[in-house]
């Protein structure tokens, strides 16, 4: 591994441990109740509310963001092969991890690509809480101690990288 990597890693850990550090049980319960918002069924069902029932084109939009960044990420998932975070001593992770590779998120990849086309739609005020609350999907993945920072920025970037690429495509309009 190259030594830029191991500096990387090691940040990426000592961020995480000064995160789970600072553990608040009320914070504990809220952590666990959003980064739902970001499992495979949630993200697939909002996709598919919005093609049914959406404005005209976001639900495509939505929906192809979602397969493309979900694509990416078990392209890296599988290649990178990174393990789950090694937790200090005396802290647990506060749920049980989907699978046992790291990086990227999948679950900050799945909620930013439902984000972000909602939130280009959406008046200023309702994309921020949009966007907000997908930051958040990805933040509860560090807080339970099943993400280093670093995965879920990762799967922020695939999301934001894929909506960009699907909205240039030709016919990618929302109208």
């Amino acid at each position: 591994m190259a030594a830029w990597l191991i500096r990387v890693s090691r940040h990426d850990e000592r961020v995480l441990h000064a995160l789970l550090l600072r553990r608040r049980g009320w914070l504990d319960v809220t952590m666990r109740a959003s980064t739902h918002l970001g499992d495979a069924m949630t993200t697939v069902f909002a996709a598919v509310l919005l093609l049914l029932a959406g404005p005209p084109g976001i639900g495509g939009r939505a929906a192809a963001t979602l397969a493309g960044s979900h694509l990416l990420v078990q392209v890296l998932k599988r290649s990178v092969a990174r393990p789950r975070p090694r937790l200090p001593v005396g802290i647990d992770s506060l749920i049980h991890a989907p699978d046992r590779f790291s990086f990227p998120s999948g679950h900050a990849a799945a909620a930013l690509s439902i984000a972000l086309p909602l939130a280009a739609l959406a008046p200023i005020p309702v994309a921020g809480a949009i966007l907000a609350l997908a930051l958040v999907v990805g933040l509860s993945r560090c807080y339970l101690g099943v993400h280093y920072p670093g995965d879920v920025a990762m799967g922020w970037l695939l999301a934001l990288v894929t909506y960009a690429g699907i909205s240039w495509l030709p016919g990618a309009g929302l109208g």
